[in-house]
């Protein structure tokens, strides 16, 4: 490949991921004026519905940031959804990862922070801006698509959301989809043209089962999907309010309570000014 080449396809490359991601901004800020009605709907664990229904999962063993375990808990009438894909999916010769369910505040805004996570996201905003570091302001609208950094707009934070992988059952190989959980890059997109055929026909045959029994992916994300929330009206164009929004869980009383200031940023400017910094020092 001459140069030239090799010049045009990383143009074709930053243009769709800036593209990509203008459109996930857009779709922010959908979420952001999107109207929820909190049913105030309690909890329930996505591990104990499987191993009670036999179905064969798994669950990441990761921290979510610093000590922060990951909350394999979603709303409970979302479980049996769950549950019903991991079966569709042990009868395609496949096994269901659960990477992540609800997040607390305080594991969302420790996870923008993340070192690993930041990092990456930093580093496409600088290859997006040409080699320099971009405005405080140009790294806050990009992380916010990549990494929801206000409750309002984090299914996650609501307990509507998973984030998943998908495994082989006869030799517990990756089911491939360019890139593993997280890849942030080109890629990261759904629909994206820079994967394999191969990866796209394994993210549309994942997304078939999910969106079957209500779980909406999220485009610019070949990994998140969601229901009930204000993502799920966008996407299914539902005009009525979302039954949930960001709550705070009690796991010792099952209890939700509404966020109480949903709109306001998690990591506000000043601190992701503090985390450019330190990320540079990183890299």
């Amino acid at each position: 490949m001459t140069n030239n080449q090799t010049g045009s396809s990383e143009n074709a490359r930053r243009e769709y991921w800036a593209e990509q991601m203008e459109l996930g901004y857009g779709m922010v800020e959908e979420l952001l004026a999107f109207p929820v009605d909190e049913c105030g709907e309690a909890f329930a664990s996505i591990p104990v519905a499987a191993e009670a229904a036999g179905v064969e999962m798994q669950f990441s063993t990761t921290k979510i940031a610093g000590d922060l375990d990951r909350i394999f808990f979603l709303r409970k009438s979302l479980i049996q959804d769950v549950i019903a894909i991991g079966r569709d999916m042990n009868e395609r010769g496949w096994i269901l990862k659960i990477e992540e369910g609800y997040r607390s505040l305080e594991m969302q805004r420790a996870l923008v922070r993340k070192p690993s996570v930041f990092d990456s996201i930093l580093r496409r905003c600088i290859w997006e801006n040409g080699g320099e570091v971009p405005s405080v302001e140009f790294v806050f609208r990009r992380a916010i698509v990549m990494v929801a950094n206000i409750p309002k707009i984090g299914t996650h934070m609501s307990g509507s959301a998973i984030d998943v992988s998908v495994f082989r059952r006869d030799d517990g190989s990756e089911v491939e989809r360019g890139g593993p959980y997280i890849e942030v890059s080109e890629k990261t997109p759904m629909r994206s043209p820079f994967i394999t055929a191969e990866e796209l026909e394994n993210r549309l045959e994942i997304t078939s089962m999910m969106e079957a029994r209500g779980f909406m992916h999220f485009p610019y994300e070949f990994w998140h999907y969601n229901k009930g929330d204000a993502g799920d009206h966008i996407l299914n164009q539902k005009p009525e309010p979302a039954r949930y929004g960001p709550v705070n869980w009690n796991p010792e009383t099952n209890e939700v309570t509404p966020v109480e200031d949903p709109m306001s940023p998690l990591n506000p400017l000043p601190q992701i000014e503090k985390e450019i910094a330190a990320a540079m020092g990183r890299l």
